[in-house]
């Protein structure tokens, strides 16, 4: 899988010019990144469409769809507690689920802490490869 290197920020999402062009990645660090943090913020990723993100209405395959219930709960939770650590984990998982359905992957982990105020620490592992986001929430 190849695609361009786009990495998440404390301040949100952002990529990489080298040379006068974008990086590119042959791993899946951005197609991870996109079904956590992709989409409309205010779409809870539930069955309830009202907030979808205009770009899905096209794609009938709904694993090809960005509705990421992780960026909602880091949205809409303010202050995070340890129960919202966890849904944040179980919210990551279903948001790449996809990723075992297609064969990518055999296995995902997900464990969210906060380190600093106001930052979400989230490592995900597929098939034991890890990645890390941080991600700035509402204090």
């Amino acid at each position: 899988m190849s695609d361009v290197f786009l990495f998440q920020t404390v301040n949100e999402g952002d990529v990489v010019f080298e040379n006068g062009d974008l990086r590119m990645s042959t791993g899946l660090q951005t197609v991870v990144y996109l079904s956590l943090f992709g989409g409309n913020s205010d779409d809870s990723g539930q069955d309830v469409t009202t907030f979808d993100w205009w770009g899905n209405y096209g794609e009938t395959d709904t694993a090809r769809q960005y509705r990421s219930e992780t960026q909602y709960i880091l949205r809409n939770t303010s202050p995070l507690t340890s129960a919202d650590l966890l849904r944040v984990e179980d919210a990551a998982k279903r948001d790449l689920q996809w990723l075992i359905d297609d064969g990518e992957v055999t296995e995902i982990a997900a464990e969210a802490s906060v380190p600093t105020v106001n930052t979400l620490r989230l490592e995900i592992q597929l098939d034991g490869v890890k990645l890390v986001f941080l991600e700035g929430i509402n204090g």
